[in-house]
């Protein structure tokens, strides 16, 4: 069988044996791929550093008959993190990506706009500067895999939120006006909900120049992995580890 090729984002890798590894990844062609890159911890020939997570790669692969996991033959590196600074927060911001991707991802469903999203989203997301990228790749992930809901009204009467005060509660999908907002819930401001209009509208690229605390757009980060938690029905690792971030 001739040997499949793609652009693809190593999401994890995992020893399987003494020299193999057990590697995801996210390819442009097929969407989440799993295989086994074999004395993978052995040959820098075939893949060297290229099965680092988050590394952008042109990856050759074979299936197999009645065999789950792919055979990977080699990678070749486009992109590595690797090559700029990595500090701690930029390896849990890197972390989440790759873990946002693994737990959405359906096997071998392809999503271009999602991988050009990702492939973006990693070049713009730098040490010291990692909360403007994480929010729009938050935010667009959320709206690609479906789950977003309107954010120009609320969810429960329809009332037009622009300019009035919008919540969320943990248990809801959408925002509701203050009349029909649920005990415990939070506010989102309309500094957010314009930024969230904003990055609909503007290259990551752009929006790479502006200057982005962590508390900017805060409120709706929490909102954004409410709502994926909600459906992933689990926790996300990395998402506590980005809140106790200074």
């Amino acid at each position: 069988m001739p040997l499949k090729d793609s652009e693809a984002v190593v999401l994890r890798s995992y020893p399987l044996r003494e020299a193999d590894l057990l590697v995801t990844f996210f390819t442009r062609a097929e969407g989440k791929v799993r295989g086994v890159a074999r004395s993978a911890k052995k040959s820098k020939r075939r893949f060297g550093g290229a099965l680092e997570p988050l590394t952008c790669v042109k990856l050759y692969y074979e299936d197999r008959e009645r065999q789950e996991l792919a055979r990977i033959d080699s990678c070749e590196i486009l992109d590595s993190p690797l090559t700029t600074a990595v500090d701690y927060a930029r390896a849990v911001a890197l972390g989440h990506v790759a873990e946002l991707l693994d737990e959405l991802l359906p096997e071998r469903e392809a999503n271009d706009a999602l991988f050009r999203l990702t492939v973006a989203v990693l070049r713009s997301l730098r040490a010291g500067a990692i909360w403007m990228p994480l929010t729009y790749f938050e935010l667009w992930l959320t709206r690609l895999v479906g789950f977003l809901p309107e954010l120009g009204e609320c969810v429960v009467c329809g009332q037009t939120l622009n300019g009035s005060r919008a919540f969320y509660h943990a248990l809801a999908d959408g925002l509701m006006c203050a009349g029909d907002k649920r005990l415990a819930s939070s506010e989102m401001t309309p500094e957010s909900r314009a930024l969230a209009a904003q990055m609909f509208r503007t290259p990551v690229e752009t929006m790479a120049q502006q200057v982005w605390p962590k508390s900017k757009a805060a409120d709706l980060r929490k909102f954004l992995i409410q709502i994926l938690e909600r459906h992933l029905e689990k926790k996300l690792v990395t998402a506590s580890m980005l809140d106790k971030l200074q």
